[in-house]
This record gives structure tokens, sequence and C-alpha cells, in this order.
């Protein structure tokens, strides 16, 4: 009898390399994007299959705030839009 392959499971965002990754409220995703007077579709576009985002509750058009840190930028955010 074969075996059934075992899904391989590894959460991403534990890994030191990956930066923060945040899913934004709906009154936050609002006010992101009055605040820069832009529509959703002009947010960069994350994956809903990207594994640093596998473990958020995610769904389109949501928005992911991504934090990085850098020795010479300091703290920097970016906002990606949910796609498929």
């Amino acid at each position: 009898m074969a075996k059934a392959k075992e899904k391989i499971t590894f959460d991403a965002s534990k890994h030191i390399l990956v930066p923060k990754h945040e899913k934004l409220s709906d009154k936050e995703r609002k006010e992101l994007l009055e605040e820069y007077k832009v529509k959703i579709t002009g947010l960069p576009k994350i994956k809903i299959t990207d594994p640093a985002i596998s473990h958020l509750d995610v769904k389109l058009k949501d928005v992911i705030k991504v934090t990085r840190e850098s020795m010479t930028a300091g703290v920097t955010q970016y906002f990606r839009r949910v796609t498929k």
C-alpha cells in the first residue's frame, strides 16, 4: 500500500531573515488609503500563497504591513495588497 505524501509545514515567519508581516484591520486599511490618497490597486502585490503570510488569516484585498529593520535606514514599513 502506498503511503500518502506528508505535507511539510514550515512557518516562514519564524525565520530570522523574514521581516514582520501584519494584517491591517479594516479601519487601519481605510486610514492608510485615505492618508496616501491611493486606491487599493495602487499598492504593490503580495500573493495569498506567500509563505510569509501563511500564518495570517488573509483574504483577497487585505493589506499587509511589512516592517523591516536596517542598520542604515532604521525601521521601515511597506504595505502590500493580497492578490491571487
